[in-house]
């Protein structure tokens, strides 16, 4: 029976999703029988007795995910006793703060941005997660110090504190190709930013087109490049650089973020570079611009854009067969390692609960990571995993790059203000590939931001 005010609360409100616990379901891969799964991870919550212990979790998952999270949880309360409430929301950032403010929060929140979860640290409405699982992240992810600073924020005094425990991670530097087409053209894939521009020059020699760049998405238009820009930074700066960027610790017309927005200028404002010219570029809707890798001839060679691009692919693509990706790769001269642009979901402790400490740390096991590997959507840092549970070529190619990351660092977009992030910096660019000069489009965002202050 669903009694807490947190439950009561949702249903009241008609929140989108469903009210679920995994522990009427079926265990997706019988215990024991697959040996892609490291079963030993449930020895220590097997020891456990959690029953008639309930414990709440909110998020953003809905429908897929929300079965293949819940998926997940059932090996938890098949081992402890446990129950499991999962909650989704697509209003899921309104309604945390309301839950909050109400004094009804749920035990675990999983918020799809850490800025919302540095926010609530900083009204003392967040649990430090502790010392140990700090430690446990900058030891067992990939580029850890990356993701415990990601969890990192300062509580209502000021103090930061480790609040913020990652699972579930989305790649963004990538590169996606026809391997017919580089294979007819003699193409190989480049590993340095040298060697694909390079690439791209060779493309032109031949006499194609290397890159579909599309900005076009209606209210939102221009944060394609964006990612771009970002990726760009973490390639061309130390990532304390990034960093103060994001934080407006530097301003956004710094020279060195000029020189970032003019690296994506010397490919999208190059009219040999990109289909249908530099004009065409801002006026490509995004869901259309990767259609030329499909093209006979080729209308481009590539594409960069985020794992999730597939889904606008012509009906009936098979990844890794008619198309696929490769890491957009760093600047040799520069050796700032393999950065890695991304984003991803951070589990915060509203409400102090032993249980769902419990289950937090059932999420560090290599099992709680490759039950959702091996269905789908699901890609981790966690170097302790075994990547043949991934369902798939394509999400293990993307793992192991996110697995060899010596950086990550998220959507800078998405951490800044809105009125930045999702308005002046996407304006800006687009101004820019219009025919603005980079100086200018960096000093108007600059403007806008310090308007806010």
């Amino acid at each position: 029976m669903i009694t807490s005010a947190f439950r009561r609360l949702v249903l009241a409100l008609g929140v989108v999703g469903l009210l679920a616990s995994a522990a009427a379901q079926d265990l997706v891969f019988p215990i024991g029988e697959d040996d892609r799964f490291d079963w030993a991870s449930l020895e220590r919550f097997e020891a456990l007795d959690l029953t008639g212990q309930t414990i709440e979790v909110f998020g953003p998952w809905l429908t897929v995910d929300e079965e293949l999270v819940n998926s997940v949880f059932a090996y938890f309360e098949h081992a402890t006793g446990a129950e499991i409430e999962y909650a989704g929301s697509d209003s899921f950032e309104q309604q945390i703060v309301i839950d909050v403010q109400a004094g009804s929060p749920p035990d675990l929140a999983v918020f799809p941005q850490p800025g919302l979860a540095a926010d609530l640290a900083s009204q003392g409405a967040l649990e430090p997660l502790g010392a140990s699982l700090e430690q446990w992240t900058r030891e067992n992810y990939a580029a850890g110090d990356s993701w415990v600073e990601l969890g990192t924020y300062a509580d209502e005094n000021g103090e930061e504190d480790f609040f913020g425990f990652f699972y579930k991670v989305d790649v963004k530097s990538l590169v996606w190709y026809s391997p017919d087409n580089f294979a007819d053209a003699g193409y190989e894939i480049p590993q340095t930013m040298e060697e694909l521009i390079a690439l791209s020059d060779q493309i032109v020699a031949d006499g194609g087109t290397p890159w579909c760049i599309g900005l076009g998405s209606g209210d939102a238009t221009g944060w394609p490049a964006t990612d771009w820009v970002e990726d760009i930074m973490l390639r061309t700066q130390e990532p304390s650089v990034y960093d103060q960027w994001v934080e407006h610790e530097i301003p956004f017309d710094d020279p060195r973020v000029v020189n970032a927005i003019e690296t994506f200028g010397s490919f999208a404002k190059n009219d040999e570079y990109v289909q249908g010219g530099a004009q065409g570029v801002a006026s490509t809707d995004f869901r259309d611009s990767p259609q030329g890798l499909f093209d006979v001839p080729p209308g481009c060679y590539m594409h960069r854009q985020a794992s999730f691009i597939p889904s606008f692919f012509p009906e009936g693509t098979e990844l890794g067969l008619d198309v696929d990706f490769f890491y957009f790769p760093p600047f040799e001269a520069e050796d700032l390692g393999n950065p890695v642009l991304g984003a991803g979901t951070v589990w915060g402790m509203t409400d102090e609960n032993p249980a769902a400490r419990e289950l937090l740390d059932f999420l560090t096991t290599p099992l709680a990571h490759e039950i959702w590997m091996a269905q789908s959507g699901f890609l981790t840092p966690h170097t302790g995993v075994n990547l043949d549970a991934y369902a798939n070529d394509t999400l293990r190619g993307q793992g192991e790059i996110l697995r060899n990351a010596t950086t990550f660092r998220f959507d800078a977009s998405d951490l800044m203000p809105g009125a930045i992030g999702a308005g002046a910096f996407w304006t800006g660019m687009v101004d820019y590939v219009g025919g603005e000069s980079a100086e200018s489009a960096a000093a108007d965002i600059e403007e806008a931001w310090q308007s806010l202050e």
